[in-house]
């Protein structure tokens, strides 16, 4: 078998009183994306910055291609690409200019460093923009313009620190293609996101990353599959009566207690019988308690991560606030 193309082991990563990773293991299989899902503040970032020998980790050991990251950096530095939330561009050059430049930063001969500079401009669809220069580029430009310098050197590992963030759903769109098209290349990617359908469209297998740990890992419809056979959301006409409407639901559970939104007046839970809804409409009924909405639907990666930590993913990031920026 193809040995893994990243290996982590224990890796713990503290800044004073700060755990950022606390404990973390996982592997990587070469050809794949993995997608590490979590809030800002969950240790995404961190963990990217220690593979890519930014961060020399507190305990544990993490290896790229064999090549551990601490013993052997310059190794590492070789095999892996890196493109962040922020585009690290020099906004004097032309966008042509900066992904030569990376090329030649690679050690690659100067025709060779603009034979695969035009080939990556035109990949990202940045040709006719190729000689301008990159502060008139829009932030999607910029962002493509980060790929695809990290790009030219032809890594077989990319580390992508959620890439999409901030940008249209159109850029969002093409910077998804290119992901894919990278994959079919053979190059692994790890991805880090907080866009849930992100995760679910791109990622082959998921890590759901919380307080530093990886809490769950699979494919999306096994992590989905951990959640049970529907989920029934249910909107009550009065938000003060939702913890009412809860109690209330509480035995139609499969497994997990309901997840409750008072602001909303939601209520979300797992059911492993679809007949649940009918059920739950008598129940409330009863109660004297109106449905503003009722609805049975496929769980999503959204309902893992309310599952496993009892808070949605964007929400959970003012619960970590302040963790990131301390790494």
């Amino acid at each position: 078998m193809t040995a893994p193309a990243i290996v982590a082991e224990g890796i713990r990563q503290a800044f004073k009183e700060v755990v950022a990773l606390d404990g973390l293991d996982l592997q990587v299989e070469q050809g794949t994306v993995f997608g590490l899902l979590g809030p800002n503040g969950a240790g995404k970032t961190t963990f990217v910055r220690v593979l890519a020998t930014l961060l020399t980790p507190t305990a544990g050991r993490a290896a790229v291609l064999g090549h551990d990251v601490v013993a052997d950096p310059l190794a590492v530095r070789r095999r892996i690409g890196l493109a962040g939330q922020f585009a690290a561009v020099d906004e004097e050059l032309t966008g042509r200019e900066n992904v030569e430049m990376i090329g030649r930063l690679y050690r690659l001969p100067a025709p060779e460093a603009k034979r695969r500079a035009a080939e990556v401009l035109e990949r990202l669809s940045l040709s006719d923009a190729a000689d301008r220069p990159v502060s008139t580029y829009s932030g999607g430009m910029r962002r493509r313009l980060d790929l695809g310098a990290s790009l030219v050197g032809r890594p077989p590992v990319m580390l992508l620190d959620e890439p999409t963030t901030g940008l249209d759903p159109r850029t969002r769109q093409e910077l998804w293609n290119t992901v894919e098209e990278l994959r079919r290349d053979g190059t692994t990617v790890v991805l880090t996101t907080q866009y849930l359908e992100e995760a679910d469209r791109l990622a082959q297998r998921i890590a759901v990353v919380d307080h530093g740990r990886i809490v769950a890992e699979g494919t999306a419809a096994e992590l989905k599959a951990t959640v049970g056979t529907e989920v029934l959301s249910v909107r009550v006409a009065d938000a003060v009566r939702t913890a009412e409407a809860a109690a209330e639901l509480a035995p139609l559970a499969a497994g997990e207690e309901p997840i409750v939104d008072g602001a909303a007046g939601e209520v979300r839970l797992a059911v492993a019988d679809p007949s649940a809804s009918a059920e739950a409409v008598r129940r409330l009924d009863a109660r004297g308690l109106a449905i503003a909405a009722i609805e049975l639907q496929q769980p999503s990666l959204d309902d893992v991560f309310l599952t496993l930590t009892g808070r949605r993913v964007e929400a959970a990031d003012d619960d970590h606030a302040g963790q990131e920026a301390a790494a």
